[in-house]
C-alpha cells in the first residue's frame, strides 16, 4: 500500500491529498485506473457525513404536513352573525401568529441542540442493535427453522398423511341428506 510522502511532495500536499492505494483511490473504488496525476486537480475532500441542507423547505418528504400545520383560522373562528370587533380580531391574529412563531423559536434554540443530539445518539444505537444484534438473529434464526421445517414437514408427511388418508377414506362412503319436516 502507499500512503506517505512521495519524492518531491510537501506534508501540505500530502494532508489535503486523498489516500491511494494499489488498486484505486478509496474514496472512488470502481475507478482502477487513478493516479497521482489525475488525482492533482482534487486538493480538498468533502466529509461524507455531512450533506448540504435546504433552509427553505425544511420538511421536502412532508412528514409533519397534517400534524402541524395550525393557523389561526383553524384554531379559532367566528361563524356569520357573531363577530367581534374588527381590531380585536386583527389584534387576537396578530398575537396568536406571533407568539406561536416565537414561542417556537424560543423553545428550538433551548431544547433542540439537546434533542438532536438525543435523537442522534438514539437512532445511532437503534442502528447498531439493528445491523449488529437484529439481522443476524433473524438470518440464524431463518437457517435454524429451515432445518426444524424439514424435520417437521417428514414426520407429518410419514404419520399424520396416511393416517388422515385412511380416515378420509372411512368417511368418503357416509351420505347426508336432509328433508324438512312438517
Amino acid at each position: 500500500m502507499t500512503g506517505g510522502l512521495k519524492d518531491g511532495e510537501t506534508d501540505e500536499e500530502f494532508l489535503h491529498s486523498p489516500f491511494i492505494r494499489k488498486q484505486g483511490n478509496i474514496y472512488k473504488p470502481n475507478n482502477k485506473d487513478m493516479d497521482n496525476d489525475s488525482m492533482s486537480g482534487m486538493k480538498t475532500m468533502q466529509d461524507v457525513h455531512t450533506k448540504e441542507i435546504d433552509l427553505v423547505n425544511r420538511d421536502p418528504k412532508h412528514i409533519n404536513d397534517d400534524v402541524v400545520k395550525v393557523d389561526f383560522e383553524d384554531v379559532i373562528a367566528e361563524p356569520a352573525g357573531t363577530y367581534s370587533f374588527d381590531g380585536v380580531w386583527k389584534a387576537s391574529f396578530t398575537t396568536f401568529t406571533v407568539t406561536k412563531y416565537w414561542c417556537y423559536r424560543l423553545l428550538t434554540a433551548l431544547v433542540g441542540i439537546p434533542l438532536a443530539l438525543v435523537w442522534g445518539i438514539f437512532f445511532a444505537i437503534l442502528s447498531f442493535i439493528h445491523i449488529w444484534a437484529v439481522v443476524p438473529c433473524v438470518k440464524s434464526y431463518l437457517i435454524e427453522i429451515h432445518c426444524v421445517s424439514r424435520v417437521y414437514s417428514i414426520c407429518v408427511h410419514t404419520f399424520c398423511d396416511p393416517l388422515f388418508e385412511a380416515m378420509g377414506k372411512c368417511f368418503s362412503s357416509i351420505r347426508i341428506s336432509t328433508t324438512k319436516g312438517v
